[in-house]
């Protein structure tokens, strides 16, 4: 082996080192069970967990405004699984470009009872009522829950298309996926850290709680469309067996991670010319298999109007508010443009200097 290729071996091996005790918990070391990835901050909701198929009592969500668990049955066991708030220490963990991992942290959500947040409430049950196949397919498409490759291995597979179509050499890859991936890192921190601080709840707790005891027009469910219901028995645009993420509303993950690549694939290419897109075939969905009822074909001509889509596609599926979208667009964005300035000073010989840290 030569000297390059030593070299190489011995600076990875730091890396992995450096990042088994970055606050991810990776080893198991940080938590009483040693559990790999386990939590070790303590949190508990504040909320009992409710689920999809039975209606939600004002007395099931006796904390308004913070985050309430979902249950839901386990399609490969039968089971009813109630998970608890995903990674609630992933603020903790060592950044890549971030000084910090509050240092985008954006101003706090919509006070729950206020004007704005009933605002936002009505535009979901709107949306709701009036999703057309292509925004059911694209609800779907840009959902990237479990068993799918998450909204930033999503990405990395746009990045693959971007080096295909401009015969990149491999030193280009390399410096490509080493600025997006650092900019994928910080916005899971710099998300995660405002899920925790801010706890917010979900659509499907909020328009429960705020629109009980009245009727409102919304998705009934496959095949259903928009029927009238109580409000208590509202329900977002997704499969049964994964009706809501496990973690807290504000700000948006898709956004921000969405935000963030399409910003350093916007600068490392010089352009945000994409030129791709995605055939859903008919009847394909798996929150409504009647759906579409032709296929639908969705087109990206840059990479922002991905991007754009990924967000508000959260809003299709009854996933996120309006403020949760656009403020983790602009989070991504800022964590986007701060790691590619890094990652270029280390290609070009002057990024060992920095030294970020997290707020844990």
């Amino acid at each position: 082996m030569g000297a390059s290729g030593l070299a190489a071996l011995l600076a990875a091996a730091a890396v992995i080192d450096y990042r088994h005790h970055d606050g991810a918990n990776q080893l198991g070391d940080l938590s009483p069970s040693h559990v790999p990835y386990a939590d070790y901050t303590g949190y508990a909701p504040l909320n009992p967990a409710i689920t999809v198929a039975t209606p939600t009592l004002r007395s099931m969500i006796p904390v308004p405004g913070r985050w309430q668990p979902v249950s839901y049955v386990n399609p490969d066991t039968g089971t009813m699984v109630t998970p608890n708030l995903v990674a609630p220490f992933w603020g903790n963990v060592r950044p890549f470009a971030l000084t910090s991992s509050s240092q985008f942290r954006p101003a706090p959500p919509a006070a729950w009872n206020s004007f704005f947040a009933r605002l936002q409430i009505a535009e979901v049950i709107w949306i709701s009522a009036h999703l057309t196949d292509k925004q059911k397919c694209i609800a779907e498409y840009w959902a990237d829950g479990p068993t799918s490759e998450t909204p930033a291995g999503h990405w990395n597979l746009f990045a693959q298309f971007v080096a295909r179509r401009d015969g990149m050499t491999l030193d280009q890859e390399v410096k490509m996926y080493f600025a997006l991936n650092g900019a994928l890192l910080d916005a899971s921190i710099a998300t995660w850290e405002a899920k925790r601080h801010y706890d917010y709840w979900r659509p499907i707790s909020a328009i429960r709680y705020i629109m009980s005891g009245k009727t409102i027009t919304a998705w009934g469910g496959p095949g259903l469309d928009a029927v009238s219901m109580p409000g208590e028995q509202w329900r977002p645009f997704q499969k049964d067996s994964f009706p809501t993420p496990p973690f807290s509303e504000y700000t948006s993950g898709h956004s921000a991670f969405s935000a963030a690549a399409a910003e350093v694939l916007k600068r490392f290419t010089h352009s945000d010319r994409f030129g791709t897109g995605v055939t859903i075939a008919a009847h394909s969905l798996q929150a409504e298999p009647t759906s579409p009822a032709s296929p639908v074909t969705l087109k990206w001509q840059t990479f922002s109007q991905a991007a754009n889509e990924a967000g508000i596609s959260r809003r299709y599926g009854g996933i996120h508010f309006i403020q949760g979208d656009v403020v983790g667009r602009l989070l991504g964005r800022k964590v986007g443009a701060q790691a590619y300035k890094l990652a270029e000073e280390f290609w070009k010989g002057g990024g060992w200097h920095h030294a970020p840290i997290s707020d844990g």
